[in-house]
């Protein structure tokens, strides 16, 4: 299941081009995450109020197309595959005539204090139904 994630692009995230400047990139794509794990029902807080966390372990990112100041995207998020352990999201930037931007492949590991950790069923079952 595809969720999007709409937002603008601000002067302080741009670099001297008038572009969003790479490293913000990271950002967007973590604020989209975090606005789909609350769409799904598993905000960032409840995964830690249960004592779980996702670190990410690789982030793929790929540029295809500028994003100037004041541009309206829209970032499309995906959990491509997952098992109990690991995740990989799938993520797309798309600008205001639906022009694709900038893909991130995105792999992260449930962790729980400090070590990797194997999602009970019933938390792995609630990122199941959202899986592709």
């Amino acid at each position: 299941m595809i969720l999007e994630y709409k937002r603008k692009i601000f002067g302080y995230e741009c670099d001297i081009y008038g572009h969003l400047n790479n490293a913000n990139y990271l950002h967007l794509y973590e604020e989209a995450r975090a606005d789909t794990l609350e769409q799904m029902n598993m905000p960032i807080r409840k995964l830690a109020d249960l004592g779980f966390h996702i670190y990410l372990t690789n982030i793929e990112i790929n540029f295809v197309k500028g994003l100037p100041l004041e541009s309206t995207i829209t970032i499309k998020s995906r959990i491509d595959s997952m098992n109990r352990l690991t995740s990989i999201w799938i993520q797309e930037i798309y600008n205001a005539q639906e022009e694709l931007c900038n893909t991130a492949i995105v792999k992260g590991a449930f962790v729980k204090y400090g070590k990797p950790i194997r999602l009970p069923k019933e938390i792995f079952e609630q990122f199941r139904k959202f899986v592709r």
